[in-house]
């Protein structure tokens, strides 16, 4: 019978739905600001998470992951962004790109000045210790966030770091590698189900979690 931290999973998904949350509001703020409203007439531009909330990847699979304690998959419904719309359609469209791990590492940035900033243990003898259920949520917050900012930031199509790399590349070179777009998803499970995937994880996400921590 496995056993079950409730409280745990329920301070994780809460963080979870947050960090997606922001993430693609991040997206749709920065399309918006750059020329295209695409994202805004659609209502994205929200903190209400069930205007970003996809059934299977916001709820189910995140769900069953903390439940199993397996690792965390988890994604929102993709911002729907029209490059033509921009400004400077392929820098713009970096940038937009970009928006949604970099509001994961404000987060990140957030929470780990937080619980540095926060005493943990009661000030008075036999005082409940109201700030460790805080200190925990933030403890989350900051691994989740990293986490999310590092696996979005993988080079492979459609995710935000594989869009990054084709707004970088010369035409030519991008037209390529945009090819591979149909297949990312199934790279990255072929990845995670071998095993490989946490070679290009593990190293930037430690990393980053030692300069925050």
């Amino acid at each position: 019978m496995l056993d079950i931290n409730f409280a745990q999973v329920f301070i994780a998904f809460i963080v979870l739905l947050f960090s997606l949350t922001v993430h693609e509001t991040a997206h749709a703020w920065t399309a918006d600001r750059l020329g295209d409203p695409t994202a805004r007439l659609l209502g994205r531009i929200s903190l209400n998470p069930i205007v970003h909330a996809d059934p299977i990847g916001t709820i189910l699979f995140p769900i069953l992951a903390l439940v199993a304690n397996v690792p965390l998959i988890g994604w929102a419904k993709p911002v729907p962004v029209n490059v033509r719309r921009l400004r400077h359609q392929r820098r713009d469209y970096v940038l937009v790109a970009a928006a949604g791990p970099a509001s994961n590492l404000a987060l990140a940035v957030a929470a780990a000045i937080a619980l540095r900033l926060m005493p943990v243990s009661p000030l008075t003898l036999g005082e409940p210790n109201v700030s460790a259920p805080m200190a925990s949520l933030l403890s989350r917050a900051l691994t989740i966030n990293v986490l999310l900012a590092v696996f979005n930031m993988i080079p492979i199509p459609p995710l935000d770091g594989g869009n990054v790399i084709g707004g970088l590349l010369p035409r030519r070179l991008a037209h390529g590698f945009d090819a591979v777009r149909p297949y990312g998803f199934m790279l990255l499970y072929a990845l995670m189900l071998t095993g490989r995937l946490e070679y290009l994880l593990v190293p930037p996400y430690r990393l980053l979690l030692s300069w925050l921590q």
